[in-house]
């Protein structure tokens, strides 16, 4: 099958609805700080949303985020992920699209809404997140697109969409479509939760299935239950191609093909939102495999990538990534 497009994304459709907020907001509301919440009850939702006053509303999800990245640095993407027949969907849809991502999964009818996940950013650029799934879980092997995964380099699996059995075996479905095409599998853990969840089984799909992982610190450290991040890295990197974990200020580490190389986080002066950090990260090492950089370049395009997405509100970027690339020659 043609080549047609660097990424394929796999994940949860969701819209992020993003404001302002204070540590005494956050304790009225029963929120933990820097942590994701999920949210069951739609009552719930409504009245969170309803208090939400500055909020801004955009198409969001992690996956979706990266897929995103990939596009504003000029690469050609596609994505899977479901959403309602619903204004929320509505809106997904339209702004992915006008973004240049190919996106048309069918939409979910009857049942749970859309997604949206209620960030509240407090001034130390923290982002405490209360997440209603909705219908975007529902993902199952039927809904996948072959011809999109298939005409895709890399296909890029979000950890948060690994959740139902069903959520399981399409993943394991995608990756062997993308195998049976000579593509990629990539995977990002996503979340400790996700990791602490799912631990054996994402150490199955990992070591069967995946060659270029994504996690932070904490999540490779509890995937392989081990305390020592060098150690942590080698398990990693025996299992997959290429491993790309970040660490915060320390930047991130990218690994494979017998190098480990350490990127260094770009300065920053504030810190305005953390949101979408990591998944903008995946986005410029992502890009720059698809196009063939060295692997130092990819981590280098990932640490821009990051940098650009903690200096605004939202989790997609504000600013031409690929101008931004050029200009520091990557």
């Amino acid at each position: 099958m043609e080549i047609k497009y660097d990424v394929c994304g796999v994940g949860n459709a969701i819209v992020d609805l993003i404001a302002p907020a204070s540590d005494a907001f956050l304790a009225e509301h029963n929120i933990a700080k820097g942590a994701m919440t999920l949210i069951f009850d739609e009552a719930q939702v409504e009245k969170l949303h309803s208090s939400m006053a500055q909020a801004k509303t955009v198409s969001g999800g992690s996956g979706a985020n990266t897929i995103a990245g990939i596009a504003s640095l000029g690469g050609n993407a596609a994505y899977i992920g479901k959403v309602a027949n619903d204004d929320l969907g509505n809106l997904f849809t339209k702004e992915i699209n006008e973004i240049g991502v190919a996106y048309d999964t069918a939409r979910h009818i009857g049942g749970p809404a859309t997604a949206r996940c209620m960030i509240n950013v407090t001034p130390d650029g923290q982002r405490s997140m209360c997440t209603y799934l909705g219908c975007s879980p529902l993902m199952e092997s039927v809904d996948l697109d072959e011809a999109k995964i298939g005409a895709s380099k890399i296909l890029f699996l979000e950890g948060y969409l690994f959740d139902r059995e069903e959520a399981k075996a399409a993943f394991v479905s995608a990756a062997e479509i993308a195998k049976k095409h000579g593509r990629k599998v990539a995977l990002t853990l996503s979340d400790l939760f996700c990791v602490s969840r799912h631990k054996d089984s994402f150490l199955q799909l990992v070591k069967n299935h995946i060659d270029i992982l994504f996690a932070n610190e904490s999540e490779i450290l509890a995937l392989y239950d081990v305390e020592d991040f060098d150690e942590a890295v080698s398990r990693a990197t025996a299992d997959c191609e290429i491993v790309a974990l970040t660490r915060s200020e320390k930047g991130s580490v990218i690994a494979g093909f017998g190098e480990v190389i350490k990127i260094a986080a770009e300065p920053i002066t504030k810190v305005v939102d953390t949101t979408g950090a990591g998944d903008l990260y995946a986005a410029g090492v992502l890009f720059g495999l698809a196009s063939g950089r060295e692997l130092e370049t990819c981590g280098k395009l990932g640490s821009m990538c990051a940098f650009e997405i903690i200096s605004h509100y939202g989790p997609r970027p504000e600013q031409n990534l690929a101008d931004m690339a050029r200009a520091r020659e990557l």
